[in-house]
């Protein structure tokens, strides 16, 4: 199971004599959490303290209490604890509950000699955002808005997986004229229009999903999925049982995470990467380029003069300045909403030729626009190395420079992947 980043902690105060159903509270909440799938909890006991009742408990040998507080914490997704929290606060008639954000840097079951020979499910995600095949096209982009995420599994009446919906499907089969941003990236006027608009329609995800959905068992391998993501170039995959349920989610990045935290123990990240999977070997070199001082226009011919889906910002020594992507343009140009722009960035994600509207100058650059500073790598380095800088950044494709730091080539997430498995 991921727990990575930004998560949730739960600290429970009861007090030791707490009953629930004929046993002690806080048993019953660690057996509810564990029968839930929760990432796990721990129980202290304390010296002494006082609650709402204002009576002092204490373990002092002199004044011995049999009702000492107990404190519970729980760190999980937070969607985990949406789902089990109000029922946590049924149990709960006398104590209190804290919630509150806090940031995981580590979470696992110990270190592999074979990372990518152990279950997918034990690094899948389990909290999964998904829709059933009578759910309007509108209902499924209110949740990929919401929850954040990128894909959409689609479930039949049975739990089974039957589909999935990505961007691309809402760009192909339901008129988004766009990839879907992230609802904090739109004015609120924008997302209403965008969803009054999609209300109209009268598609359904059944209308629009992918099928049938490449997946993987919980009780395959690592090595499998990402070989299959490898096979049809695919970010994620979804995990089912034996009988075709969704249990949970698996992308490059749990991947890669995984990857890095079996093998950091361990590695030298000194060693010279095995022949024939070098970076300088698995790295794009048709880069697309702007100078700092490029219009819009041309930033957008760039990406559609190629597949990279980025636009590096070099000087006249193709030193890298910056990285321009097309969600770099859409959070930052001011023309974000023209018509023009938008036809052309969507088909520049859909792969489909262009008629060309020039873009007004509005005055804005290349330097305007662009992300700063960029992670770079060299052609030599480890891919260990680069798998580490891509997971700690959370970025998809580094520049890869020379010793003196010109541009040379474009490394991506795919490509990276490919390298370890064969290197694995």
């Amino acid at each position: 199971m991921q727990l990575y980043g930004e998560a949730t902690r739960i600290t429970i105060y009861i007090g030791e004599s707490d009953r629930y159903q004929g046993g002690s509270l806080y048993m019953a909440i660690l057996n509810f959490l564990r029968s839930e799938g929760a990432s796990g909890a721990t129980v202290t006991r304390a010296l002494s303290g006082f609650g709402a009742h204002s009576r002092i408990r204490t373990a002092n040998i002199e004044v011995l209490s049999s009702d000492l507080p107990i404190r519970i914490e729980w760190i999980d997704l937070p969607q985990r604890v949406d789902r089990l929290l109000p029922q946590l606060q049924r149990m709960v008639n006398d104590g209190l509950i804290l919630r509150e954000t806090v940031t995981v840097v580590h979470y696992s079951m110990g270190r592999s000699q074979d990372p990518l020979g152990q279950p997918a499910s034990h690094i899948m995600r389990e909290e999964i955002v998904t829709a059933t095949t009578t759910t309007p096209v509108a209902e499924v982009v209110t949740l990929l808005l919401e929850r954040g995420v990128r894909s959409l599994p689609i479930l039949d009446q049975n739990g089974r997986l039957v589909g999935i919906i990505t961007d691309g499907d809402l760009l192909h089969r339901a008129g988004l004229m766009t990839r879907l941003p992230l609802q904090s990236e739109l004015p609120i006027s924008q997302v209403h229009a965008l969803l009054a608009a999609l209300r109209q329609s009268t598609l359904t995800a059944q209308d629009i999903m992918t099928k049938p959905v490449i997946s993987v068992r919980g009780d395959e391998t690592v090595r499998a999925a990402v070989a299959r993501m490898v096979k049809h170039n695919l970010k994620r995959l979804p995990v089912v049982n034996d009988k075709g349920g969704l249990i949970g989610m698996v992308s490059r990045i749990d991947v890669f995470r995984t990857i890095e935290l079996h093998r950091s123990g361990s590695e030298d990240v000194d060693d010279a990467p095995h022949t024939g999977h070098s970076i300088g070997e698995l790295m794009h070199t048709d880069v697309p380029t702007v100078a700092p001082t490029a219009q819009l226009e041309e930033i957008v011919r760039a990406l559609e003069s190629s597949r990279r889906r980025r636009v590096v910002v070099i000087d006249e020594n193709r030193h890298v300045l910056g990285i321009i992507s097309d969600g770099d343009l859409l959070r930052r140009s001011q023309q974000k909403y023209h018509p023009g722009l938008l036809v052309r960035l969507r088909n520049v994600l859909v792969g489909e030729e262009t008629v060309t509207q020039v873009l007004p100058d509005a005055g804005e650059r290349a330097a305007d626009l662009m992300t700063t500073p960029v992670i770079t790598v060299q052609p030599d380095t480890p891919l260990s190395e680069a798998l580490q800088l891509m997971t700690t950044h959370a970025v998809k494709r580094l520049p890869v420079v020379d010793a003196e730091g010109r541009l040379v080539g474009l490394l991506g997430r795919a490509s990276v992947l490919r390298g370890l498995l064969e290197d694995d």
